[in-house]
């Protein structure tokens, strides 16, 4: 039996999120699908974070296990032949078998898109958030810096989220901009369901002059979610992948920046 890991890229208007569903094209489902067909048995594929229905990945990480062995191009040139075109393997290695994609990545990383102008996107639509009223940059990166550390994050959670603990650790909360496009930068030890999609909310409030920036971490203090400001849509939404202990080899494929440079 061995253990192989997966690196993944997808664009999620097409899939009804992350987990297989009854009757519903599900990312997992059609990975699972792909592999079996190159293994010639049932794979069942675990994934570093789970997303949601028009979440996009740049590097989503799933490991699986197989009695078969095949050479690594087997499982990025052979199963993206049987992909949807809107998912892709970028890379495949076998890894140890005390290795699990979810339970050992130490963080994870997301970044949202927003495109801040008058008119809706047509190009990028459906690949990036938008936002017509001008927002300010400044003050939006001055709100940001009261989610680092430890803290409670239940005024951003979904009412459906089902962890154990809204305790988390944010090591990164960043706010840039390069041109009409803002990209929202989150690194933690793990994210609450709707959490990035509710800060962004929270940040745009604070960047059309509504709120200022203290707003934010009072909002973070009272843990009340009815305090907080709406949830922006999936569209800007990417997973850009977890990080593991550097002994498991797993490629780090961060920098694809998506527009703007880290």
């Amino acid at each position: 039996m061995a253990r192989i890991a997966l690196g993944l890229e997808y664009d999620g208007r097409f899939f009804h999120g992350w987990q297989c569903q009854k009757n519903l094209p599900t990312l997992q489902a059609a990975l699972e699908a792909a592999l079996s067909q190159i293994a010639h048995h049932p794979v069942s594929t675990h994934c570093a974070g789970r997303t949601d229905t028009g979440v996009h990945a740049t590097h989503q990480v799933i490991h699986f296990d197989t009695e078969v062995r095949r050479p690594d191009t087997a499982w990025v040139r052979g199963v993206n032949c049987l992909l949807p075109p809107a998912m892709a393997v970028r890379w495949a290695q076998e890894v140890e078998a005390t290795f699990h994609a979810r339970f050992l990545a130490c963080r994870r990383r997301y970044r949202y898109l927003l495109l801040n102008r008058p008119q809706r996107p047509g190009l990028l639509a459906g690949r990036v958030g938008w936002f017509h009223v001008p927002l300010e940059l400044a003050p939006m990166q001055e709100a940001a810096r009261c989610l680092i550390g430890w803290h409670d994050f239940s005024a951003f959670r979904a009412a459906e989220c089902q962890a154990k603990t809204p305790m988390k650790l944010m090591t990164r909360a960043e706010v840039r901009q390069a041109g009409d496009v803002f990209a929202f930068d989150f690194e933690a030890n793990a994210f609450l369901h709707h959490m990035i999609r509710n800060l962004v909310g929270c940040l745009v409030t604070v960047g059309k002059g509504v709120w200022l920036p203290e707003r934010l971490q009072t909002v973070l203090e009272q843990g009340d979610r009815r305090q907080a400001a709406m949830t922006f849509s999936p569209d800007g939404l990417y997973f850009q992948g977890p990080l593991y202990d550097p002994a498991y080899g797993i490629p780090d494929l961060a920098g694809n920046s998506l527009w703007i440079a880290d």
